[in-house]
């Protein structure tokens, strides 16, 4: 999806069309999205508020509507199994489909992405890019290219061409860190990337430097993963304002247990750990655990035990964020099915 939450609240608001907004922020928040016409000022997701706000001082802040942008992105994953069962979400805005065989038998790839577009924008007045290709790595890289509202192919017999001539920080799974390291190795375009053996880039990079080797040759074998495996919940709460006092961080942690057995409930799961998450003013950010051998009971027990994690603090500052999450789940991986790629390709685009 294209700037999805601004995007949301664009839509839902026509005031805000046309003008710069960022989604989250203020002067104490982090972005959560930002709007194309605030990105022209700069203005980028997890960027802190106050530095959005310099950037673009008129910038127009809302606070996050977390339940309208999951009632969309249902909407939208419906769509999505009109075409196929293989749907791999990445999070509420961006999923990998496997169009190998499509429940509507559309012979060309490039035609299913476009009609899904299309439902996108008939069902929901958003507007959403695609990347197509043979495997999940070309495909993201793809879908980046013609945003917003646009589709990139890269055929098969593009790939070795496409890849040579990309950007390294267009990599996917390179950022901003290992991109410098990269240039400073004089690396800066697949070509220069593709010159290095994979004794060298195993020895720079470590692990990932086989999948360095791998991607800039368009070899990537994981498949999509309709039943990915849930291992944690997390609730969380950006504040506006810096809280101070001891009672409101406890009302905030029992609106966040009460949010977090209600998600816990619709997906009938449990968990075994509970953890706190203190983000400060100064963005350190103190986490502490708390593991028993039986399964949480509810909203009651998150909140007590979330008390005795804050009595665990190292100092009192400001707090500008709080979050719990249960992890050590009762979910169980499920076996996948990995099938070859064959996509037929009408036209480059």
């Amino acid at each position: 999806m294209d700037a999805f939450y601004a995007s949301v609240e664009q839509h839902d608001r026509p005031e805000l069309r046309g003008k710069p907004l960022a989604v989250g922020g203020g002067q104490y928040g982090v972005v959560a999205a930002a709007s194309y016409e605030a990105r022209k000022f700069g203005v980028r997701s997890a960027m802190p508020g106050r530095l959005a706000l310099e950037k673009c001082p008129h910038l127009i802040v809302v606070k996050p509507r977390f339940a309208r942008y999951k009632e969309i992105s249902q909407q939208i994953r419906e769509i999505f199994y009109q075409y196929t069962d293989l749907v791999e979400p990445l999070s509420l805005d961006e999923a990998y489909l496997d169009v190998t065989e499509n429940k509507k038998g559309i012979e060309s790839a490039n035609d299913i992405a476009r009609e899904i577009r299309e439902k996108i924008f008939q069902e929901t007045g958003l507007t959403a890019s695609a990347g197509i290709s043979v495997n999940k790595f070309l495909a993201k890289v793809a879908s980046d290219y013609n945003k917003p509202n646009g589709q990139k192919t890269i055929h098969p017999t593009q790939i070795l061409d496409f890849m040579e001539q990309l950007p390294i920080e267009k990599f996917y799974g390179i950022g901003k860190v290992t991109a410098n390291k990269m240039h400073e190795l004089h690396i800066y375009k697949g070509l220069d990337l593709k010159k290095k053996s994979l004794e060298e880039l195993l020895q720079l990079f470590g692990k990932s430097g086989g999948y360095y080797y791998n991607v800039v040759r368009g070899i990537h074998q994981s498949e999509v993963k309709p039943h990915r495996i849930q291992k944690s919940v997390a609730v969380e709460e950006t504040f506006w304002e810096n809280l101070l006092d001891e009672a409101a961080v406890f009302d905030q942690l029992k609106t966040l247990s009460e949010e977090l057995e209600t998600r816990l409930q619709k997906k009938d799961i449990k968990g075994k750990s509970l953890t706190l998450k203190i983000k400060y003013k100064d963005f350190s950010v103190f986490t502490r655990s708390r593991t028993q051998e039986t399964y949480y009971t509810g909203a009651t027990e998150y909140l007590n035990i979330a008390r005795q994690l804050w009595e665990l603090r190292p100092f009192d500052k400001p707090i500008r964020l709080l979050g719990l999450s249960l992890s050590n789940l009762n979910t169980q991986e499920k076996k996948q099915v990995s099938v070859q790629l064959k996509i037929p390709f009408e036209e480059f685009l």
